[in-house]
């Protein structure tokens, strides 16, 4: 039988942006809250959340629950990706390129959190278009999710 507090535990949880939303009703302004959340297990297997809620803490707590219901796997190879990848989702464009060990993340922004919880340590990113968050944390987990192995490509092919 599998331990759920056991797989919850291992699991990186990183809140990658809140945003705050008014409504204007006949008393003032009523506040909600959106969070964007990336769930990974710094072993290959990356999932996105959004919540909303009227308070910080409900936001993060139903992202992060919908982060986790959405996981996939990542192929890897060692630290890094195999190959070169582009990813698209709206006006949010990502370019990856596999880097040497010990040449760390070298992206900024939105990617950073979605490499990092999906257990990518090698890799050279760069944000292209929309700087919005969510499209870039989309794009990201696009261009992950079309990632294959070379015996996978080899596969195909035969």
């Amino acid at each position: 039988m599998l331990d759920r507090n056991k797989d919850v535990a291992e699991l990186d949880e990183k809140t990658v942006f809140v945003n705050r939303c008014a409504k204007t009703v006949k008393g003032g302004r009523r506040f909600s809250f959106s969070a964007i959340i990336v769930v990974g297990d710094n072993n290959g297997r990356v999932g996105l959340g959004i919540g909303k809620a009227n308070e910080v803490g409900d936001a993060i707590r139903k992202g992060g629950e919908a982060a986790r219901k959405n996981m996939r796997a990542v192929c890897m190879k060692g630290t890094t990706i195999p190959h070169e990848v582009y990813g698209m989702c709206d006006g949010g464009k990502v370019l990856l390129k596999p880097a040497p060990d010990g040449t760390g993340i070298i992206c900024g922004g939105a990617m950073r959190p979605v490499l990092e919880a999906a257990g990518i340590k090698d890799v050279v990113g760069k944000s292209l278009g929309s700087k919005n968050r969510l499209n870039v944390v989309k794009a990201t987990i696009d261009a992950l999710h079309q990632l294959r192995s070379a015996e996978a490509i080899a596969a195909l092919r035969a």
